[in-house]
């Protein structure tokens, strides 16, 4: 089997997923998942999308992930793999779908506005 190459993307993180035929090794960014991600929701999310499709330990994946914060690295991993396993496989499709794991969250963070503190907080109004 060739490589798959899928992207996965959430917030500011942009992660680039390659699934290969192998022992179900994960790596990100050269290191171990479990080095990468220290918490299990999120090394959960990770291997979400392969327990849903019933492939666990079936394929290496190695990603390159760069951008955003943890959980949206995470995030963005989960979306490439899903699609990687999507692209392997199109009966996967039904499973994954219902679960909202091939949906790309569109919330972003909003802009901060000029003449207010944030994007929504505005300085403390005096009326006299």
């Amino acid at each position: 089997m060739e490589v798959v190459h899928t992207i996965g993307r959430r917030k500011k993180a942009v992660a680039r997923v390659y699934l290969s035929d192998g022992k179900g090794a994960i790596t990100v960014n050269g290191r171990d998942v479990k080095d990468y991600f220290s918490t299990a929701t999120l090394q959960f999310k990770l291997e979400q999308a392969q327990g849903l499709a019933g492939v666990e330990g079936q394929y290496d994946i190695k990603v390159n992930v760069e951008g955003g914060g943890i959980t949206g690295q995470a995030e963005a991993i989960r979306l490439g793999i899903s699609r990687a396993l999507v692209k392997l496989n199109p009966d996967h499709r039904l499973v994954l779908k219902p679960e909202g794991l091939l949906t790309r969250d569109p919330r972003m963070v909003e802009r901060k506005k000029p003449g207010q503190k944030k994007a929504r907080k505005k300085f403390q109004f005096s009326k006299r």
